[in-house]
């Protein structure tokens, strides 16, 4: 066996990881395909035989090209705060192949905190506190001193903290979020203030298509007001898993037209995100059970 070819099999062996790390650090599964071709073109004619830790040095690498990604969209998307990670959506909820995609996953609410980290201090965080990856590689990734690399992310840490526990009960989430859209579907404003929590955050995003559908409300009175107009919806609406959590699916005659992904802290719903962007559903798997 050449060395190319030992390099590319060492590459497929270690993919199922590196898709992980590329997808908790962008959010999006198109970007994901791009971050791992773009990093297999830098490492395809690199001399590997040296590499102590294989897996190490090629997170590394996804690492830098996954930095870029998330630089060159902070400037894309300066004046879009709506914008919402790509979800992973299953409709069984023991479904092994969907446990698999969302191990590694830091789920639909960290996803959303993670979007509002700079891209150094994301990738400080996911590479060490969800992947364990040492700072010293960490550095090397951004360029930077380890003790800066460190710093970076005991910021994200800070921040993080901050962001509401979400309840891993999935009985209990898929009770709110049912009461939510039977809420919705009556128009039951006082029963969508039950379950909504005070500070509740919904945001649609509708992508370039949709631009004119995108938004973000937060409050209860605002989120309850807005969502009494779901009532319409109800015929299409079939749950599901979204990253390993409660969620839905909208699709009427075959055509997805949203994907919504709640986060259930305390007792209530504390975040809805939803995707309506017709470009990016288009490109989700999701089965025949959206029909």
């Amino acid at each position: 066996m050449d060395d190319g070819q030992r390099l590319t099999d060492r590459f497929e062996q270690h993919r199922p990881h590196l898709r992980a790390v590329a997808l908790q650090m962008l959010g999006s599964v198109s970007e994901t395909e791009d971050a791992l071709q773009e990093a297999w073109l830098r490492v395809r004619d690199q001399d590997a035989d040296g590499v102590d830790n294989m897996q190490a040095w090629l997170t590394t690498v996804v690492g830098r090209v996954c930095l870029n990604i998330l630089r060159s969209r902070r400037t894309r998307r300066e004046d879009l705060s709506w914008h919402v990670p790509d979800p992973v959506v299953s409709w069984v909820d023991d479904d092994p192949e969907h446990r698999g995609l969302v191990a590694d996953s830091v789920g639909s609410a960290l996803l959303v905190v993670l979007e509002a980290l700079t891209p150094a201090e994301r990738l400080a965080f996911v590479l060490h506190d969800v992947f364990g990856l040492p700072f010293t590689d960490i550095a090397a990734a951004l360029d930077r001193s380890e003790a800066a690399a460190q710093q970076l992310a005991s910021r994200a840490r800070r921040r993080i903290r901050d962001s509401p526990e979400p309840d891993a009960d999935l009985a209990r989430q898929r009770q709110l979020v049912d009461a939510f859209f039977a809420a919705s579907r009556d128009g039951d404003f006082e029963r969508l203030l039950e379950v909504l929590h005070p500070d509740v955050r919904l945001r649609i995003d509708g992508g370039t298509l949709r631009a004119g559908a995108s938004l973000v409300r937060r409050g209860a009175g605002d989120v309850a007001a807005h969502t009494v107009t779901y009532s319409r919806l109800h015929p299409h609406i079939r749950s599901a898993l979204v990253n390993g959590a409660a969620g839905a699916v909208v699709a009427s005659h075959g055509r997805v037209m949203s994907v919504m992904a709640f986060t259930v802290s305390d007792g209530r719903i504390t975040r809805i995100d939803s995707l309506i962007d017709p470009e990016r559903l288009a490109r989700l798997e999701l089965g025949g059970s959206a029909t």
